[in-house]
């Protein structure tokens, strides 16, 4: 799987990171010279590279752009995080809309994707397929569905050490030494970070032959 990604949500991609989600426990990182980031333990929600869309071929072996029969999009990705004294939970919803190229028949198409918990940007923890169906009425060529996946992490491994917080929340004094360092910087915080940073990632589950042709057109 492509790690690159869409990320929705945090505008710090450095993920989840300490106790609480979404306000009454995020750490906020005060720099010394008003200038603040704040991080917060719940999961971002994003879309690996590649894989936010997917195209069906009829004939199915052909890649022609006159044999193109479906292309499938997903769209509008929002998730909502809910904290517990052991276990994040993480709900992501999202649209998939769909064109066909003959606006013929009745139609159903049936689209699976995957929903997977990805630890330090690369360590898969979990994954899910799930699916969508899509319904096109006689003589319409579009059609759209609504999809969903959950994702349990577990708070205490998504929780920087205190020694790590204590760096990181420290006041830095304009003036002072310490307050031209950023402690986000520093190599122990950063692995620290990585190893509590966690993310949801949501898209198509492509066959080899889908991921190539969407990585390379």
């Amino acid at each position: 799987m492509a790690i690159t990604k869409r990320v929705i949500g945090s505008a710090l991609v450095l993920g989840a990171l300490l106790a609480g989600c979404k306000g009454d426990d995020q750490l906020v990182v005060d720099r010394g010279v008003g200038i603040t980031r704040t991080l917060s333990t719940c999961p971002d929600v994003g879309i690996p590279a590649y894989t936010g869309d997917v195209t069906l071929f009829n004939p199915r072996d052909s890649r022609d752009a006159s044999a193109i029969d479906i292309v499938a999009n997903v769209s509008n990705l929002r998730s909502t995080c809910t904290e517990g004294p052991e276990k994040l939970y993480t709900e992501a919803t999202f649209d998939i809309t769909a064109t066909r190229r003959d606006a013929g028949a009745a139609r159903t198409v049936r689209l699976p994707y995957f929903s997977t918990v990805l630890r330090g940007g690369s360590a898969v923890i979990s994954k899910r397929i799930g699916a969508v169906t899509l319904q096109f009425a006689e003589g319409e060529t579009r059609a759209s569905a609504t999809g969903k996946a959950g994702a349990y992490v577990d708070r205490a491994t998504a929780t920087l050490p205190e020694d790590i917080q204590e760096l990181i929340t420290a006041r830095r004094q304009d003036g002072d030494t310490s307050a031209a360092i950023d402690p986000l910087s520093r190599p122990e915080v950063q692995a620290a970070i990585q190893r509590a940073t966690f993310e949801v990632l949501i898209g198509f589950q492509l066959t080899p032959d889908q991921l190539q042709y969407n990585a390379t057109r």
